[in-house]
């Protein structure tokens, strides 16, 4: 028997499976879409700011760098700690104790802004007894000391006890090795009066010289004594930004000039930028974490 043309007419696949009928293209919710999106807009925010108050600020990192062309010799090792704006002793300092006892450095020098607030002054003389002891330590003013209105005389004494020889508009010696090198400590620019003549009145030129300078923007008018030239220039005053999302520093305080973090090496004496310890106004670090510095000079 023929079949009928019914008969004979091909089926359609039963792409569904087990309904019989053709399956639907696939379509994205425009609703679902949307919601994905105002989700990622409110998670990533919170994210970066739960980062930046919570984890970066209380993270230290140890930068190591190494300066001189000198080889064959053991370096100078100097730890360059910043801007502490230090409160108490939490996570980060306690960071900072183990970084300075562990390095096994010949110098520290603190370059400024150790305290915001007066009150703060027990708080500093706590943290620096535990300072390790063989190092000698250095210190200069920042402008949060004279901006808080603490009692200068009383920082000195705090310093004093620990061993701590703060330097305003003076100079030092330092041996080692065998070898004398100079170390001026300037006034801050922007709360006091950088004075790089007074502080070399007095002395004889040496071949190396180190100047503590809390601003970096110092380093553009430095007006040191023309037998007096600059080995390399330590600041900090920054904070790297404090708030830099990928390294892009929004806001930078009187003093920084175009100097960020790191170091310059052009029109003018090798300079390091440290990116501190603290934080200052807002305790927020974005892009911008906390950092013990550590120079080898290869005299």
């Amino acid at each position: 028997m023929r079949p009928t043309r019914s008969e004979a007419r091909p089926q359609p696949a039963n792409v569904s499976g087990d309904s019989g009928h053709e399956a639907a293209p696939r379509r994205i919710n425009r609703r679902r879409l949307l919601a994905g999106a105002s989700l990622a807009a409110a998670v990533v925010p919170l994210g970066v700011a739960i980062d930046g108050v919570a984890i970066t600020p209380r993270r230290l990192v140890t930068s190591t760098h190494t300066c001189g062309s000198a080889s064959g010799v053991d370096p100078l090792r100097i730890l360059q700690v910043s801007d502490l704006h230090v409160h108490g002793i939490g996570t980060l300092e306690q960071q900072l104790l183990e970084g300075l006892h562990g390095a096994r450095a010949d110098l520290i020098v603190l370059t400024g802004d150790a305290i915001d607030r007066a009150a703060s002054l027990p708080a500093l003389d706590t943290l620096l007894a535990e300072f390790p002891t063989g190092p000698r330590r250095l210190a200069i003013l920042g402008n949060w000391e004279y901006r808080c209105g603490v009692d200068l005389r009383d920082l000195e004494k705090t310093y004093e006890r620990h061993g701590v020889e703060l330097l305003v508009n003076r100079s030092v010696d330092f041996d080692h090795r065998g070898r004398s090198m100079r170390i001026t400590g300037l006034d801050d620019i922007v709360g006091g009066r950088p004075d790089a003549a007074f502080a070399l009145a007095s002395v004889q030129p040496l071949d190396e010289h180190l100047v503590l300078a809390h601003c970096p923007i110092t380093r553009d008018s430095l007006a040191m004594p023309p037998d007096h030239p600059v080995s390399l220039v330590l600041s900090g005053h920054t904070h790297g930004g404090q708030v830099a999302p990928f390294g892009l520093a929004t806001i930078l305080p009187r003093g920084c000039g175009r100097y960020v973090a790191g170091w310059y090496r052009d029109d003018g004496p090798p300079m390091y930028v440290s990116r501190g310890i603290g934080t200052s106004l807002f305790p927020v670090r974005i892009g911008a974490t906390p950092e013990l510095v550590v120079i080898d000079w290869r005299r």
